[in-house]
């Protein structure tokens, strides 16, 4: 049996390919959005995917079971309450599966999803490693707030918080300590709040570092799970749906997005997502434009600002970026809400104002300071103790309730949020002075 791990680093997203060595077949666990490394895999260990295991439908990246599926002819195994509606079989507690010299088992584990399982991988009669989805990662566990309100099964996040509690202690810390585990993800994902840069890890060094593992009671371990999670992407109910159904096939989706021509005017209504450079944006865009730049989350912040019912005109500042931004959209399931993308290499009418940092500094109370980090970091210290805090995923609904009287400089944590807080609080409040602090928020971390 040979384990291969592939990384996502922009979605912070860890999928699988387990070989049998005696008969050349291969088992893919939560593949991503495309599909090719696996059949690269495949083929150069002269092997056959017969199997794709869904651990959930997962919230934060759209899946390619269903295209695998149809290219392959493997099997998807997913669970009975998933309700899934592409072809399937049923995968659910003590359900196995015999690949040559490898056996699967099915525990269902429910906690961050009603219907997860952590799949097992027994070797020679040893439980060798289990693949946990999202409900155990490496120094943490799963959220359990993301089902209140999508998939086939709902559930509050009490009440996942208390199944999370029984699948850990009933059913993952009852397994040997060397078992080695493979999560769904690592550090900088969405779907926990404390995971470790580690890869992977083992059931037993889980059991002593894990704070979730620890020894406490239900009541204390719902406290601790629920409270402080990061907060929850627009994209994620989206995405949950459209693995549950399964998305079209990456390449021809991809393919189908309208290519523009260079400069292309969007309708004055239209959404603009222009992922140029704060520097190349601030010089001239298109009015109402959200700079959300290129860069290793784009994805999350593309998901997190664009609502799954709106569409929008992506823009980059060459063909080869304009594809780049194309398939991280993919990755999401945002191509398919792509109205038309393009190049942009002439200066738009718009252009935004650069903040002296100086005048700043000497001068804050002459400023509306909005401070777009998280409530959670927000709560670990603020900058700028007049600041008003609106996250950035929020900024859109509620950038009318920033005092209209001053200048505005919106800050992030480190420059890269700014640039798209700012550009969204400038078209909403066309009148007032929108300033973004950028990169020199770093000036002020200690109070200087």
């Amino acid at each position: 049996m040979k384990i291969k791990q592939f990384e996502d680093k922009g979605l912070a997203h860890y999928s699988y390919a387990i070989l049998s060595e005696e008969n050349k077949e291969v088992v893919l666990v939560d593949p991503a959005r495309d599909p090719q490394p696996y059949y690269d895999y495949a083929q150069d260990n002269n092997a056959k995917i017969v199997g794709v295991i869904e651990t959930h439908p997962h919230a934060d990246f759209v899946s390619s079971h269903l295209e695998i599926h149809e290219k392959t002819g493997a099997t998807i195994y997913a669970h009975s309450l998933v309700g899934a509606d592409y072809p399937h079989k049923a995968f659910d507690e003590g359900d196995t599966l015999q690949i040559g010299e490898v056996t699967f088992r099915s525990i269902h584990t429910p906690g961050h999803s009603p219907d997860g399982i952590s799949i097992v991988a027994e070797h020679e009669g040893k439980d060798v490693a289990v693949f946990t989805g999202d409900t155990l990662f490496i120094g943490d566990v799963g959220r359990p707030d993301l089902r209140e309100s999508a998939g086939n099964i709902t559930a509050k996040r009490e009440e996942l918080a208390r199944q999370m509690y029984q699948s850990t202690r009933e059913k993952l810390m009852k397994l040997d300590d060397d078992v080695t585990v493979y999560p769904a993800h690592g550090a900088g994902t969405l779907c926990g709040k404390g995971l470790s840069e580690a890869n992977s890890s083992t059931i037993g060094a889980e059991k002593r570092s894990n704070y979730a593992l620890q020894d406490m009671s239900e009541d204390e371990f719902v406290k601790i799970l629920t409270e402080d999670q990061p907060f929850i992407p627009k994209y994620f109910g989206y995405d949950v749906g459209l693995n549950k159904q399964g998305a079209p096939s990456y390449q021809q989706s991809i393919k189908g997005v309208a290519r523009l021509e260079k400069n292309f005017k969007p309708e004055g209504s239209a959404i603009v997502v222009d992922a140029r450079s704060e520097s190349t944006f601030k010089k001239g865009h298109y009015q109402g434009a959200i700079n959300i730049q290129n860069g290793g989350k784009f994805e999350t912040w593309l998901g997190s600002i664009v609502g799954p019912s709106e569409s929008y005109y992506l823009v980059a500042e060459s063909e080869e970026e304009l594809s780049e931004l194309i398939t991280k959209a993919a990755k999401i399931g945002y191509e398919l809400l792509i109205k038309g993308a393009f190049v942009m290499d002439a200066a738009a009418d718009v252009k935004s104002p650069q903040i002296d940092v100086e005048e700043f500094k000497q001068h804050q109370g002459d400023y509306t300071i909005v401070d777009i980090r998280n409530a959670s970091e927000v709560k670990g210290g603020k900058f700028f103790d007049k600041a008003i805090n609106i996250p950035l995923p929020e900024l859109r609904e509620r950038a009318n309730e920033i005092p209209k009287d001053k200048p505005v400089v919106v800050h992030c944590a480190g420059g890269y949020r700014s640039a798209a807080g700012s550009s969204i609080v400038e078209a909403a409040l066309p009148d007032v002075k929108v300033l973004d602090l950028s990169e020199a928020v770093n000036d002020f971390k200690n109070g200087q």
